[in-house]
C-alpha cells in the first residue's frame, strides 16, 4: 500500500494538472470502488475548480470552491496519473493527447487546461468520498489522525509522550496513524535501522535521547523518498506514470539474509512478523 512518500509525490506530480483548474467533467465509470461513491458525486465535481491539493496522512485532498473536498485513497494498487501533452510555451496547458481508456480506469478527470487525470485500480481497494472542507477534520477517515511526521508538530517529545506507558513493539507503535501520520512498514523498518532500534523493542521503553535519533530518522527517510519519487515494489507509479526509485536505497526492507550496510557489522538482515506486518532489521546494530 502507498505510504505518505508514495502519496506525497502523486499529490505534487498532480498540482500542475489540477490546482486552480477546473474540472469540466467528472466521468465515472462504475458506481463504487471499495465502497459506493457518494450520492451525486460527478455532478458535485463537475465545474467545481480545485483550489488546492493537499495530502493528510496517506490521504489526497482536493479543496473545492463549492466549500466541499474530495478525499481519495489509493488502496494497494490505486494510481492517478495525469495524461495530456504540456503546452510549449504555455505554462499549465495541455494539448489533448490521451491513451484508450483502459478496463481498470474508474475515474476520469477531465480539466479545463486539457489534462486528464485517471484514477486506475485493478483491485479496487482504493476509496474515493466527499465532505464539506470545514467537517474534514470530523471526517470517519481523518478524525483522530497524529501528527504529520514532516511538520513542525512532530518532535521527540511528542513522541515520548505518545510511547508512554506502551508495552506494544515500537514498529507496531509507529504503524498507529493515531501516533504518527502516514508512516506504513517500509518506512518504519527504515526508519528504526537508521535510528539504531530494535523493532521489538517495547515503546514505553525507549529513552529520550534515542527518541530523538528516531525522529530525525523519520524524517530523513521519508524525505529522500519524496525526492526519489516513493518506492515502486508492485503497483504504484508517479502521477506522470513513471516507478519511483527509493527501493534501491533500502538498507534493511526487502533484504531478509543480506549482509548489513554498516561498514563493519557482521550481522546479516533477518525478517521477523509483527501484527501480521514482516519486519526487517540488523540484529547487531538494532538494540
Amino acid at each position: 500500500m502507498p505510504e505518505l512518500p508514495e502519496v506525497e509525490t502523486v499529490r505534487r506530480g498532480l498540482v500542475p494538472a489540477m490546482e486552480g483548474v477546473r474540472i469540466t467533467r467528472a466521468e465515472l465509470r462504475r458506481g463504487d470502488l471499495r465502497w459506493p461513491f457518494p450520492p451525486d458525486m460527478s455532478a458535485r465535481l463537475t465545474g467545481a475548480r480545485v483550489v488546492q491539493l493537499r495530502r493528510r496522512s496517506k490521504y489526497l485532498l482536493a479543496d473545492l470552491d463549492r466549500g466541499e473536498s474530495l478525499i481519495v485513497h489509493l488502496g494497494m494498487s490505486g494510481r492517478m496519473v495525469v495524461s495530456g501533452v504540456a503546452a510549449p510555451h504555455v505554462p499549465g496547458q495541455f494539448h489533448f493527447e490521451h491513451p484508450q481508456v483502459e478496463k481498470h480506469d474508474h475515474v476520469i478527470f477531465h480539466m479545463e487546461n486539457g489534462a486528464r487525470v485517471t484514477f486506475n485500480d485493478p483491485r479496487r481497494f482504493g476509496a474515493m468520498d466527499m465532505c464539506l472542507t470545514d467537517a474534514l477534520h470530523a471526517h470517519p477517515l481523518l478524525a483522530g489522525i497524529g501528527p504529520e511526521p514532516l511538520s513542525n508538530a512532530f518532535h521527540a517529545e511528542l513522541l515520548a509522550a505518545r510511547l508512554t506507558g506502551r508495552r506494544t513493539a515500537i514498529k507496531v507503535a509507529l504503524l498507529d496513524q493515531r501516533i504518527v501520520a502516514g508512516l506504513g512498514n517500509i518506512y518504519a523498518c527504515e526508519a528504526l535501522f537508521r535510528a539504531g532500534i530494535s523493532p521489538r523493542r517495547a515503546a514505553g521503553r525507549i529513552g529520550a535521547a534515542r527518541l530523538e535519533r528516531l525522529t530525525h530518522a523519520i524524517r530523513d527517510t521519508l524525505s529522500e523518498a519524496i525526492d526519489a519519487g516513493g518506492s515502486s515494489l508492485r503497483d504504484y507509479r508517479q502521477a506522470n506514470g513513471e516507478l519511483g526509485y527509493f527501493q534501491h536505497a533500502f538498507r534493511v526492507y526487502g533484504r531478509e539474509g543480506a549482509p548489513c550496510v554498516t561498514p563493519d557489522c557482521t550481522g546479516h538482515v533477518r525478517r521477523i512478523v509483527q501484527s501480521a506486518r514482516s519486519s526487517f532489521y540488523c540484529p547487531v546494530c538494532q538494540r
